[in-house]
């Protein structure tokens, strides 16, 4: 949203969860003080032949914000609206969500301003390799190990390893390969990929909301769910949400939404749209699709709608102290990346609805890279029900670690997030 700096927000909910925290030691604040800053910047030209023959140069970032606890950690994002202040913001929250899930890995975070769907596949393979031979001496499975985000894929992960072995002085062995193959993670199957990676981020979301719900006391009924996003992480979450046993009633992208009150089959819903490439008329109710079914919604209705649980899954600052007052929602399970700005923060936390921020709720995403960083490492390859049991105990952990938290400093669930992590990031700094 224009006018909110991701930047300056990650930094007031750094001072929030700092006031909670034993300032009267001079260390702490020393500590306190260096996590206001990325450790590293890294700003990029990427030059890259299009295909009329001309070159076309590219901005592009990485941001290593914090390696306490290990490597840099976050994926690569591909938006025409990617700022050095939202690579920097998204970094600092990695640091955060790698410590709140416990990984043994700090935060980082990469972009390029570029609207991919403007590039043909050939130019976005040019610009994806540019970008890997760019940042190659700053990244590796001990330095930083970037991943996917939005508008990136496993396809752009394979491109960016691929280039990464091609920039080496000599031919790998088997096992070399392997471990170079743990740089980078999101990658398809067939290149050392994990799996279960796809569907982690709302896998991971749905466990957590089912053990906030429990500590809650708010199960035992079918709840009603409102996803403003239907990208992977918003389809996947609708999916899981619906197969076990929430209504899902609306759903939205960035042109729009849908809304149907007797509750939407994900699954034929997105088929729906891939077929008439937009939401609009995608009433899928049971096994059809009927237009007398539902309504199309704007994005600014969906979060207001009259629902038990509103997952905001698109991009950042999409509850403000503007709309806020309006939400009529029990529960927020925050699956983008900074979606409540700190003013809507304190309004929702007045008002008693229940925030599970990001740094918590999508954490499986990374959870899961992280277990792809140590299968490529070990030179192993889990099996999906062994890679979703970790990943569960890792998020029920994590949400019970909050949940204590907030009952004990008596706040809320944002900042006993941010409490837990830079406990954890403190201790292990230097």
């Amino acid at each position: 949203m224009v006018g909110t700096n991701p930047f300056e927000s990650a930094m007031a909910q750094l001072s929030k969860a700092a006031s909670f925290i034993g300032k009267s030691d001079p260390k702490v604040n020393e500590k306190l003080e260096i996590l206001k800053q990325p450790q590293r910047i890294i700003n990029v030209t990427i030059p890259v032949r299009m295909d009329n023959g001309k070159i076309r140069i590219f901005q592009g970032y990485r941001v290593q914000f914090n390696n306490a606890r290990g490597p840099y950690k976050g994926g690569i994002r591909y938006h025409h609206n990617v700022s050095l202040d939202e690579v920097k913001a998204l970094s600092f929250w990695m640091a955060m969500k790698c410590a709140v899930a416990d990984l043994p890995l700090g935060g980082g975070k990469g972009g390029i301003i570029v609207d991919p769907k403007t590039l043909s596949v050939k130019e976005l393979e040019r610009l994806s390799r540019g970008y890997a031979r760019a940042i190659a001496d700053n990244i590796g499975p001990d330095k930083d190990v970037p991943a996917p985000d939005v508008n990136t894929t496993g396809q752009i992960m394979g491109w960016m390893i691929d280039e990464l072995i091609k920039l080496q002085p000599k031919k790998l062995s088997k096992k070399e390969e392997m471990k170079l193959r743990s740089t980078i993670t999101g990658k398809l199957i067939k290149d050392g990929g994990s799996e279960g990676r796809e569907e982690a981020t709302g896998l991971g979301g749905l466990f957590v909301l089912q053990a906030m719900l429990s500590k809650m006391k708010l199960t035992g009924k079918k709840l009603t769910v409102a996803v403003q996003g239907f990208g992977n992480v918003g389809y996947n979450i609708a999916k899981f949400l619906h197969e076990n046993g929430f209504t899902v009633v609306a759903v939205s992208d960035s042109k729009g939404g849908i809304y149907v009150p007797e509750g939407l089959s994900p699954v034929l819903t997105l088929e729906c749209k891939k077929k008439n490439g937009t939401l609009v008329g995608c009433y899928c109710f049971g096994s059809v699709c009927d237009m007398k079914k539902g309504k199309q919604i704007t994005n600014e209705a969906l979060l207001e709608l009259p629902v038990d649980i509103l997952v905001p899954a698109a991009l950042e600052s999409a509850i403000t102290k503007d709309n806020a007052p309006k939400i009529k929602a029990k529960v927020i399970l925050e699956m983008a990346n900074g979606p409540t700005t700190p003013e809507a923060d304190t309004i929702l936390y007045k008002r008693g609805i229940p925030v599970i921020p990001d740094i918590l709720s999508n954490s499986g995403g990374v959870s899961v890279s992280a277990f792809e960083w140590e299968q490529n490492l070990k030179g192993q390859h889990w099996s999906k029900k062994a890679v979703n049991a970790k990943l569960k105990a890792k998020m029920e952990k994590a949400a019970s670690d909050i949940w204590t938290t907030s009952k004990n400093i008596k706040t809320d669930l944002r900042t006993s997030a941010f409490v837990v992590a830079l406990g954890r990031i403190l201790k292990a700094m230097k």
